[in-house]
């Protein structure tokens, strides 16, 4: 009997909450408020909140065009690759006073591991494309995954510093315990320089303009998206939107405690789901919204100079500062 309770518990875990069906709505909510809030910083209407949800169920229903160079099976096999690693990220993430289903000791690496899953998704599926324009754009991808994971894993060596004090703790449950008391990590002046490169890291991370140079869809027509349609071109919009909530979410693990207002029960998950979401959709407009209505979108070497010298050397000074006070 405790075996099956356990399975449906985790089948519940995997399947609505914190896994799929939470993903997926909070990923397309704040996909749909930052396109909302960009129209509106632009002085335009824009379209409605829902908007990237009605795309997705649209396209789901549209035909899927295998071309006739394409490896099928890695053409049709990558965006779900890309889905399954941000849903079984979630798993590990112990957001909104929540405890992660999937803890361990030494998540935060597993972390780091699946985050890249997407990107190589991404250049998988455009590789087995065939087309010279999805050639074009898995270079790019790889050139901006070398860019911004540097600083991102400064950042973690950073925040795991200064969560183990006298080692590195690469639990993100200690990470969250560290900051109890209201001692959270984005006050603490030896983490702000870690706190604004993170806050950079997360529009390269999920790749958004400025920083879409892999796709740039007036320059080589979406990349290495090009020849996608219906159904595995949904999946990897849903796997953007999904990467935009799982990055925000992060965050506020990393320096915020996770979100946890201390109200027992269901209530309180409850609660602190809903501030969850807030917190993330402010994220989203500070470090995506606002920087996609400022900025052109930048060439793949001055992106890559950016990420390795200024951003690097934000989390540098951050771990430097932590190892040494």
């Amino acid at each position: 009997m405790d075996t099956i309770i356990e399975i449906i518990r985790n089948a519940v875990h995997i399947l609505v909450f914190p896994g799929l069906l939470f993903a997926c709505f909070a990923g397309l909510l704040l996909a749909g408020l930052d396109r909302k809030i960009l129209a509106r910083m632009q002085k335009r209407k824009g379209p409605p909140v829902l908007q990237p949800t009605y795309d997705f169920l649209k396209l789901m229903g549209k035909e899927t065009i295998i071309p006739h160079a394409a490896n099928k099976w890695a053409f049709l096999g990558a965006p779900i690759i890309g889905f399954a690693s941000l849903v079984v990220l979630m798993l590990f993430l112990p957001v909104a006073g929540y405890e992660a289903p999937f803890a361990i000791n030494g998540d935060l690496v597993i972390v780091l591991y699946l985050l890249t899953i997407p990107a190589v998704a991404l250049i998988i599926g455009g590789s087995a494309s065939g087309s010279p324009f999805a050639g074009i754009g898995i270079s790019r991808e790889m050139v901006a995954m070398m860019a911004y994971e540097l600083p991102l894993v400064i950042v973690l060596l950073a925040v795991a510093k200064k969560a183990g004090v006298d080692s590195l703790a690469f639990s993100l449950e200690a990470i969250i315990d560290a900051q109890s008391g209201g001692n959270l990590f984005i006050t603490n002046w030896q983490l702000i320089p870690a706190v604004l490169a993170m806050l950079l890291v997360i529009p390269a991370e999920v790749g958004t303009q400025p920083f879409d140079v892999a796709e740039a869809e007036t320059e080589i027509c979406e990349g290495p998206l090009i020849e996608y349609s219906g159904a595995p071109l949904a999946m990897f919009k849903l796997n953007t939107a999904i990467k935009m909530f799982v990055m925000t979410a992060l965050f506020t693990v990393l320096f915020l405690g996770g979100i946890n207002l201390g109200i027992a029960g269901w209530y309180g998950i409850v609660l602190n789901v809903v501030v969850l979401l807030a917190v993330c959709a402010l994220i989203t407009i500070l470090c995506m919204t606002l920087i996609h209505a400022i900025c052109a979108r930048l060439k793949i070497e001055h992106m890559f100079k950016f990420y390795w010298t200024t951003v690097t050397a934000l989390a540098a000074l951050s771990l430097i500062l932590v190892w040494i006070f």
